[in-house]
């Protein structure tokens, strides 16, 4: 066995001659309590997932000894200018960047104190970094206790196209065919779910109760454990998965997928500014870390046609999964004053990488192709043109994409690049240095994880889908 997880890792390595210039992490929170069950509290087990995926990244990318070291990133000490990391604003989703973070740069023992102050460093030379506030989730505090986490973030159209899938034919057969599954199992959770809302329905929030309910330490107590078979647990796994993939993403009606189409934006970006920096400039963004919800991992997965490669891309990504986009190259990296222009693109590539669960020697993160390309090897140029078929690179194209023409989408909130003012401004201002919060995070887990509003689990249809489309990436 190990020396099968030491072959896959061996895969993983970068061959001879390739550097990565940069790259971009996707993340899901850790484990955490059921919605069902308010308040909803990342358990330490989550925060251990994350904290280990955090590790197992620093080991490839990050470390001394790395095995795909990104080109000059710092290995022990934490630049920030080199790194950024961002969350919605959320509970769950933040503490878990938080761990993992700690996993990524852990404290460094020789800085632990001041001498010429007098003051020793804080938690044995922990090192602090910020957590930027992502998107319009500002506007939606706690939304990791929403049961539909599809992310419309204020889009009309995505809205309504979410609420057509409640009306789909494929909803409405799934809605029938399965009614005797779930009240077969009505005693299990009964007590949450009456039996008129005990249907494909809700599905996800029926799966979530019974899903964390297995985990161990079991963080529920749940009746009539005999009737949840092997068989059972995964026809409710799969049933959740095709309904929050019916809310996620629509092949015919892409707008559904907006969150997806937001963080292909993102990811281009950032990895386009990469790339265009000099090589000898040590105080630029290497690496990207944002935390959200399976759901835009899910409109993700669509849009770039991951499910082409497989169809365990269809699925509701498990706790602390990720999936990382590399930025490599083939070409020699020069030395001053050679170093002083970027990589020329034309030798650049991409590779793509997920792990579902969370990264680690067991678990680690493997290569599939996107875009129903064959080769695992990407053209910087063709992923370019191939995300620019679904991306959002400017608020400009949210607000066409959307048909929104008031508030930020107004001509005199948009800059003529199509650049929101109101966008520039928080891109520059809006950044938290959780500091309060990791030291008691370190300290004292439970008072981290702050009570959220409590939800109501049944919604009518298209009150959940409203639900579903003001939740952001």
């Amino acid at each position: 066995m190990k020396q099968a997880i030491l072959l896959l890792l061996s895969c993983l390595q970068l061959g001879a001659g390739q550097t990565v210039l940069g790259a971009y992490i996707f993340h899901r929170h850790g484990d955490r309590t059921s919605k069902s069950l308010p308040p909803v509290l990342l358990t330490p087990q989550g925060a251990d997932q994350s904290r280990r995926s955090g590790a197992w990244y620093r080991h490839r990318y990050v470390a001394g000894n790395a095995s795909s070291k990104i080109h000059g990133i710092s290995s022990d000490i934490v630049d920030l200018s080199q790194i950024s990391a961002a969350s919605p604003v959320d509970d769950i989703l933040q503490s878990s960047a938080q761990a993992f973070l700690q996993g990524l740069y852990p404290p460094v023992s020789n800085r632990s104190s001041d001498q010429s102050a007098g003051v020793d460093a804080l938690l044995d030379g922990y090192q602090f970094i910020p957590i930027n506030i992502e998107g319009p989730s500002t506007n939606n505090p706690n939304s990791e206790a929403n049961m539909w986490l599809q992310s419309g973030s204020a889009c009309p159209r995505a809205l309504q196209s979410t609420k057509s899938y409640f009306e789909s034919s494929d909803y409405l057969a799934k809605l029938k065919d399965t009614k005797d599954f779930y009240e077969a199992l009505l005693p299990v959770y009964e007590n949450t779910f009456p039996r008129d809302e005990a249907s494909f329905e809700q599905a996800y929030a029926i799966y979530d109760l019974v899903h964390v309910s297995t985990l161990p330490p079991s963080n529920s107590k749940i009746s009539h454990p005999e009737l949840l078979t092997p068989e059972a647990q995964a026809q409710l796994y799969t049933l959740a998965s095709a309904h929050e993939w019916g809310l996620a993403y629509n092949s015919s009606e892409r707008i559904r997928a907006v969150a997806g189409s937001i963080l292909a934006g993102q990811i281009v970006q950032k990895l386009n500014a990469t790339l265009q920096t000099p090589l000898s400039n040590t105080s630029t963004n290497r690496l990207t870390i944002q935390f959200g919800p399976y759901a835009t991992f899910m409109s993700f997965f669509g849009l770039s046609q991951a499910p082409r490669a497989s169809t365990s891309f269809y699925g509701i990504v498990d706790y602390a999964s990720s999936f990382v986009i590399e930025l490599v190259t083939d070409a020699t990296i020069p030395s001053s004053p050679a170093a002083d222009n970027p990589v020329n693109p034309e030798d650049v590539y991409i590779r793509f990488l997920f792990a579902n669960g969370a990264a680690s020697e067991e678990n680690p993160p493997q290569v599939f192709p996107l875009f129903g390309q064959p080769e695992t090897k990407l053209e910087w140029s063709t992923f370019v043109d191939e995300m620019a078929k679904f991306s959002f690179a400017k608020p400009a194209d949210w607000c066409t994409a959307c048909g929104v023409t008031g508030g930020i989408c107004s001509t005199e909130n948009t800059n003529d690049d199509g650049t929101s003012y109101l966008v520039v401004g928080v891109n520059g201002a809006v950044i938290i240095l959780v500091v309060v919060l990791i030291l008691v995070a370190v300290t004292l887990w439970p008072a981290v994880l702050r009570i959220v509003k409590k939800e109501e689990v049944s919604l009518s249809r298209a009150a959940r889908a409203e639900q579903c489309c003001q939740r952001d990436v």
